[in-house]
């Protein structure tokens, strides 16, 4: 008597096994620890800010987010590997300015296509360039920088580490806006550049993270000039933005943002950005960005992908403006 109803069932439950695999595979994610490549050196901001990352998604999903350094090409080697991995959401990036917007205009054969090959998920966070001196320089703000710039064209010397990072354009942009011309001197980083402007080696930089010359600067030993972000850093509230110093509409920020490979489901891209976007919010999150003297930053896939398009139209305009290549 009860054949038919077992036949039936047994129908139903065939049935559904026609429904796509991949719709049981997004309800279950993450299924298993996920991968967030961040694309620099451990231990440094943008490492900090990773780290924040993975711990506040982990939280949120219940799942382990496991960091694994790979540095490299100015974040490149780390965001490439990002564009080229299964498009499942269990390998993510935290990538950088350097990455997403720059280093398409620098390099003649750059290794993915940024709109093609990654799916925007969240901004996370923002640091401001900071202009420091070294105390012995005959100039104590920014003003007086563009004065004895253009009173001694080409003589002022200021430390770049790398050729089209942010800080350099940040140096270039300001150059250009205020009509006056340094003379750059290539570092390979931070690292070297510090410990030449505590000596007065060189007397000017236009450092990416305030992390690395605050307590310097706290201490005296070299001085801030200006800001270059659009509002002063709660780190350093009485030093100006260069906007306040003159160029109203200045604004140049490091940035960093999660990104999965570009056929990443919808539905997970989106899982991925709440899992931040709540994690964000927790008191553990802020404190981190905090001490590293970073901004914490959520918004949306679509609003991301638009400000990397915008991103990528800025300072490619400006790369192509001033004819730089990094090969």
């Amino acid at each position: 008597m009860k054949r038919p109803h077992l036949i039936a069932a047994a129908a139903a439950v065939a049935g559904t096994s026609t429904l796509p695999t991949l719709a049981w595979g997004q309800a279950a994610y993450p299924g298993k620890p996920v991968k967030l490549i961040v694309p620099f050196p451990p231990g440094g901001p943008t490492d900090i800010m990773g780290r924040t990352a993975a711990k506040a998604m982990g939280d949120k999903l219940g799942q382990q987010f496991v960091v694994e350094n790979k540095a490299g090409a100015g974040g490149n080697i780390g965001t490439d590997a990002v564009a080229k991995a299964a498009p499942d959401g269990y390998t993510i990036a935290l990538a950088a300015i350097s990455s997403l917007a720059i280093g398409p205009h620098l390099y003649s054969k750059f290794p993915f296509n940024v709109e093609r090959d990654l799916a925007p998920i969240s901004l996370v966070g923002t640091t401001p360039c900071v202009v420091v001196i070294n105390p012995s320089a005959p100039f104590n703000d920014l003003k007086g920088l563009i004065s004895y710039a253009k009173a001694n064209p080409g003589k002022l010397q200021y430390a770049v580490s790398g050729v089209g990072t942010s800080n350099h354009l940040a140096a270039e942009l300001l150059q250009s806006v205020a009509g006056i011309q340094l003379a750059s001197i290539p570092y390979k980083g931070s690292s070297q550049i510090i410990p030449d402007l505590l000596s007065g080696v060189i007397q000017l930089s236009m450092e990416s993270s305030l992390a690395t010359t605050l307590q310097h600067i706290k201490a005296g030993k070299l001085k801030a000039l200006a800001v270059t972000s659009a509002k002063r850093s709660k780190a350093l509230p009485d030093v100006p933005t260069v906007a306040e110093s003159g160029f109203p509409g200045f604004e140049v920020e490091t940035w960093f943002g999660l990104v999965a490979p570009a056929a990443t489901p919808p539905a997970i891209v989106q899982k991925l950005h709440d899992a931040w976007a709540e994690g964000a919010k927790t008191a553990e999150a802020q404190s981190a960005f905090d001490n590293i003297s970073g901004n914490l930053r959520v918004n949306s896939p679509q609003e991301f992908a638009t400000f990397i398009k915008a991103e990528n139209k800025r300072w490619g305009d400006l790369i192509q403006k001033l004819g730089i290549k990094a090969d």
